[in-house]
């Protein structure tokens, strides 16, 4: 269904590298192999991103690729190390282009999957606790006043969240008033190791606005589909500046029923800029930071030569899956998810 519905609007499927020289594409670590005959340390691709987009500089404007990624990270309901992904880019969009896409390519999948599986589709959607009816779109800053009940959120409150003072005492009151459970102790622990502000609006909003997007976002009795928007930019080294907020950029993250579904962004193409991000990765790499990305210098002379206006999007096939048939778990959607390894018993085999 996703293929047919990218191939109606004339994207074009390629197949790039899975196997990468330089960690890049997303913010995760990865598996590492090597080549013996090149003596070349490699790495299993994170996302196709970086190469997808040297084909739109290459003319190719609008391009997709479903295949295999993988990310050395915990297993969980929604995590698999190795998982299967959609990603694409169009020429001459924006983010806001991705996100008519994102609501219209949704809709066309259960459609899909209702007149391939009728009765099973009428059997999930009885279930669902969402709708596909309507979808939000909201900017970070103002989903975190409107979770803290507190509007125009000051900055100079957002760069003390972690620590113990009035503010964060105020926010914990209104949280135990609504009767939510928040992760202080990991909340204040992952905001003492941010560096700026926007990093730290970030954090406010993974632990305080994210778990609780299907309370705070509904239609009736379902939970509304959420795009969160204009991130901000240090979290976002891909990502285009907002022309109207340079501390910000054009990006959304699209949530179903609370799970993360999609990450898309109206793509970075000036060439300075990016390199400048890039030895921000590095140089946080060098401060302990684990999930960041190398620099890339072909990419960077791939915007040399010239990216146009461009829009990408990503999303987990296995998550769209679960979304649109109700698993409750990754591993009901993968024929062979890993698991933990249980050592034989005596008899059974080396």
């Amino acid at each position: 269904a996703l293929r047919k519905f990218l191939d109606e609007r004339d994207f074009l499927e390629v197949e790039t590298p899975t196997m990468h020289t330089l960690i890049g594409g997303a913010a995760a670590k990865p598996f590492e192999t090597h080549h013996n005959t090149l003596d070349l340390s490699l790495f299993m691709r994170i996302a196709p991103e970086l190469y997808l987009k040297r084909l739109v500089v290459g003319g190719f404007e609008r391009v997709y690729e479903i295949g295999r990624c993988y990310r050395n990270e915990g297993i969980s309901t929604r995590h698999n190390p190795e998982f299967s992904m959609i990603e694409l880019y169009q020429g001459y969009a924006t983010y806001e282009t991705l996100m008519d896409l994102t609501e219209e390519m949704l809709r066309f999948a259960d459609r899909a999957l209702a007149e391939k599986m009728p009765e099973q589709h009428a059997a999930w959607v009885k279930e669902r606790v969402f709708t596909l009816d309507r979808f939000e779109r909201v900017p970070m800053k103002l989903a975190l006043e409107r979770a803290l009940d507190k509007a125009d959120l000051p900055a100079e409150v957002v760069s003390r969240i972690h620590l113990d003072d009035a503010p964060i005492k105020e926010w914990a009151k209104r949280a135990k008033a609504k009767k939510r459970v928040i992760d202080w102790a990991n909340y204040r622990q992952g905001a003492k190791r941010c560096d700026n502000d926007g990093e730290r609006l970030f954090i406010g909003y993974e632990y305080l606005v994210e778990p609780f997007l299907t309370d705070d976002y509904r239609l009736g009795e379902h939970s509304v589909p959420v795009f969160i928007i204009d991130y901000p930019y240090e979290v976002s080294p891909l990502a285009r500046k907002k022309d109207s907020d340079p501390s910000l950029v054009d990006r959304f993250e699209m949530f179903v029923d609370g799970r993360e579904l999609c990450n898309a962004f109206s793509e970075l193409n000036d060439p300075e800029d990016q390199a400048d991000r890039f030895r921000a990765q590095v140089a946080a790499k060098q401060r302990g930071a684990e999930e960041t990305m190398d620099y890339d210098h072909d990419y960077v002379r791939a915007l040399q030569y010239g990216l146009p206006p461009t829009a990408g999007f990503g999303m987990g096939i296995d998550r769209l899956v679960m979304m649109l048939t109700g698993a409750t778990s990754i591993r009901d959607v993968i024929l062979f998810p890993l698991l933990r390894h249980v050592r034989p018993t005596t008899g059974e085999g080396s």
